[in-house]
C-alpha cells in the first residue's frame, strides 16, 4: 500500500532523479514532473532545457515512474525575469534563482502537484526540513559543500510543510554512488552552475538584448580619476576583478582593480587597487524585503551566523535592530565585497531562519 503521492521536482540532473528513486523505495506512490521555466531561445547553442527534458524523462523511464511536463514560462517571466532585470537596471545584483524557488518551484509547482492530488512535492535540494515543536524548520544539507538552505531562505510555513528533501542527508559522492548502482544514465552528469536562464552564455551578451549599453567613466574610488571606460553600470557587480580593462594604469602599483562601488546618477564605476581594499569590506547592513521563516523576527542583541552570498562561509554577527521592513546586522568581522542585491541569510547553528535583499553596506555609506 502506498505511503502517500509524491511529485518531483525531475530537472534531469542526478539529484533530483536520486530524489525520486529514495521516495519510491519508501513505498510512496511518485510522480516525475520537469519544469520548463524558459523559452524563447531553445535553440540558443547556450540553452540546455532540451538536453534537461530528455534526461529526465530518460530517468523516469528506468525509474518505472509517471512523467509529464508542465510549461510555467509565463509565471517565470512575470515573477523572476521581471524582477531581475528591474533590479539589474537599478544597479543591483540580484540572485534570480532565491526567487525561482520561491515564486516557482515552491509556489506554481506546489499548486500544480496538489491540484494533481500530491500530499507533497520533492526536489534533489540539498538541505533538511523537520518538525520541531510543532514548528517547520529549514536546515543545512549534511553535505556543507552542497548546501542549497541560501536559496530556499525565503520559503514559509505552508510551503515547508508540504516539502521533502530526500537527498539533503546525503554527501553528492553517496548520490552518484547511488545513481550508478541503480543504472541512472545521469549519474555522472556535470552539475549546473550559474543562472539558471543565462546558462554558460555570456552574461553581457545575454543582458544587452534587454537593457541597452550606457557607457560611462570608470574612476578610482574617491577621486575625480578617470582610467577608463564602462560599457554599462549594470555588468558589473562589487569585488568584480575580471573584465574591467583598466590592467596596467600608469602610476598605478601592479596590483588588480576592483569594482568598489557605483554612482547611478553620475552613470561612473568606482574602482580600488588591492582585495583588502577598505572600500571592499563592511562591518554592517542593512536588508529590505525580509522573509522568515517562522513567521517571526529574530531577537536583537543576539549572535546569529550570516551569509551574504552563496559558498561563504558562515560570518558571526549581531541583529543591530529589525523592524517589518529592514534588519540591520553588525559584523563580528568585516564582510569582503557586500553586495546589494544579494541576499542576507541568518542561520542558528544549522537552522536557516530566513532574511533578506541587501540593501546597503556600511562602506558604501561611508
Amino acid at each position: 500500500m502506498s505511503k502517500g503521492k509524491i511529485i518531483v521536482g525531475l530537472s534531469g540532473g542526478v539529484d533530483s532523479s536520486v530524489a525520486a528513486l529514495l521516495l519510491k523505495r519508501e513505498g510512496y506512490e511518485v510522480i516525475g514532473l520537469f519544469m520548463k521555466n524558459w523559452e524563447g531561445d531553445d535553440t540558443d547553442e547556450y540553452c540546455s532545457s532540451r538536453q534537461d527534458l530528455v534526461d529526465a524523462a530518460a530517468a523516469a523511464d528506468v525509474l518505472g515512474i509517471e512523467f509529464e511536463a508542465v510549461n510555467f514560462a509565463e509565471e517565470y517571466r512575470e515573477r523572476v525575469f521581471a524582477d531581475f532585470l528591474r533590479e539589474y537596471q537599478a544597479g543591483r545584483t540580484p540572485n534570480p534563482d532565491v526567487l525561482c524557488n520561491s515564486e516557482i518551484k515552491f509556489k506554481a509547482f506546489l499548486d500544480h502537484a496538489i491540484a494533481l492530488g500530491a500530499d507533497k512535492i520533492a526536489t534533489g535540494h540539498y538541505a533538511q526540513v523537520r518538525e520541531f515543536l510543532g514548528e517547520w524548520q529549514l536546515l543545512k544539507a549534511e553535505d556543507g559543500t552542497k548546501d542549497q538552505s541560501y536559496f530556499l531562505h525565503r520559503l514559509n510555513q505552508a510551503q515547508l510543510a508540504k516539502t521533502l528533501f530526500p537527498v539533503g542527508h546525503l554527501y553528492k559522492r553517496d548520490v552518484r554512488k547511488i545513481a550508478e548502482e541503480a543504472g541512472l544514465p545521469n549519474h555522472a552528469r556535470k552539475d549546473s552552475t550559474g543562472i539558471c536562464f543565462i546558462g554558460e552564455r555570456p552574461f553581457r551578451e545575454f543582458l544587452a538584448r534587454y537593457l541597452p549599453k550606457q557607457p560611462g567613466e570608470i574612476r578610482v574610488f574617491g577621486t575625480d580619476r578617470v582610467i577608463g571606460r564602462h560599457e554599462g553600470l549594470m555588468y558589473y557587480t562589487l569585488g568584480q576583478r575580471e573584465g574591467l580593462g583598466i590592467g596596467g594604469v600608469k602610476g598605478a602599483p601592479e596590483e588588480p582593480w576592483f569594482v568598489a562601488g557605483k554612482d547611478m546618477d553620475k552613470n561612473v564605476l568606482w574602482v580600488v587597487q588591492g582585495h583588502e581594499h577598505p572600500a571592499l569590506l563592511s562591518g554592517s547592513l542593512v536588508a529590505r524585503d525580509l522573509s522568515w521563516i517562522s513567521g517571526r523576527a529574530p531577537h536583537t542583541h543576539w549572535v546569529y551566523a550570516a551569509k551574504t552570498r552563496y559558498r561563504q562561509p558562515d560570518a558571526a554577527c549581531d541583529v543591530e535592530r529589525v523592524s517589518e521592513t529592514e534588519c540591520e546586522v553588525v559584523f563580528a568581522a568585516p564582510q569582503w565585497a557586500v553586495t546589494p542585491g544579494q541576499s542576507l541569510v541568518l542561520y542558528e547553528s544549522k537552522v536557516c531562519l530566513g532574511g533578506g535583499v541587501i540593501a546597503t553596506s556600511q562602506a558604501q555609506r561611508e
